[in-house]
């Protein structure tokens, strides 16, 4: 007979602990792997968003094998099996526990936080989930901001409209796949008709539908997500890091940089490093 999984309780994770904290009902904590390593086989007895900050990692969850980078968060479920490999490089993560009376709450307003979510593509959670690592990260932080961080990743958690996915046309596939992986580079709304063969207009329309914003909004998300990854690396210049990342210079950088995190770039680097 196979044995069970283990629950871990609340605040409890393999690796090393570097800081841990409760408050809002939620228990933070940041933790650290060294080394590449397979963990065993376990569950949580709380909901929880994990952040991760440096580092490889790998999840085998129910039936799929998924792969994370430096920033990005997933969110699970409580109580459901996983099991996690450490990358090469090791892993820093910040975890978010969610206390059981979140649950209720959620349940109130018609919410629920039964479904798993992956944010790896520099979306709203990511960011959420960064101002809420900064916020606790002080020595004094402020309760009702880091509290209101947390209603607003838990919304968006449970309320994500569950049928866009299934009902979204599958040329809006192909549009997404190119701006994945070429959002470094200068496309235009005409390429991407060409690509999804729909008049671009029409893709706009559709884009914005589908997944929440428009196409310029998404693409800057994901040239912040590659840009904060090489700001953890402190050697490069700040207007090398707008080159790579596809910005024209670095005034535009660092404009794009603070209405999608709430900071200046130099403040990032600073906070993070």
């Amino acid at each position: 007979m196979a044995t069970a999984a283990p629950a871990l309780g609340g605040g409890k994770f393999y690796g090393s602990v570097l800081r841990k904290q409760e408050q809002c009902d939620a228990i933070f904590t940041e933790l650290q792997h060294r080394l590449p390593r397979r963990l065993p086989a376990h569950s949580h007895e709380l909901a929880f968003f994990a952040l991760q900050l440096e580092g490889d990692y790998r999840e085998q969850y129910r039936r799929e094998l998924k792969e994370f980078g430096p920033l990005t968060i997933a969110f699970r479920p409580a109580g459901i099996p996983h099991q996690d490999e450490i990358g090469p490089r090791g892993v820093r993560l910040f975890e978010i526990e969610i206390r059981p009376i979140w649950h209720k709450r959620l349940e109130d307003c018609s919410g629920s936080l039964d479904s798993p979510f992956d944010d790896c593509a520099g979306g709203e959670l990511l960011w959420l989930g960064m101002k809420l690592f900064l916020e606790t990260r002080d020595s004094q932080p402020d309760e009702l901001y880091a509290e209101s961080l947390l209603s607003e990743l838990l919304a968006k958690v449970a309320q994500l409209p569950r049928e866009n996915a299934k009902d979204s046309p599958l040329w809006l596939h192909r549009v997404m796949d190119k701006l994945n992986s070429q959002y470094c580079e200068r496309l235009t709304l005409d390429e991407l008709g060409e690509e999804a063969g729909v008049h671009p207009v029409h893709l706009s329309r559709v884009f914005r539908k589908y997944v929440g914003e428009g196409i310029g909004d998404y693409v800057h998300r994901l040239r912040i997500q590659a840009a904060c990854r090489q700001m953890l690396v402190p050697d490069g210049t700040l207007a090398g890091v707008a080159m790579e990342t596809g910005f024209a210079d670095q005034s535009h950088f660092t404009r794009a940089f603070r209405r999608v995190t709430g900071m200046s770039p130099g403040a990032f680097r600073a906070r993070m490093t």
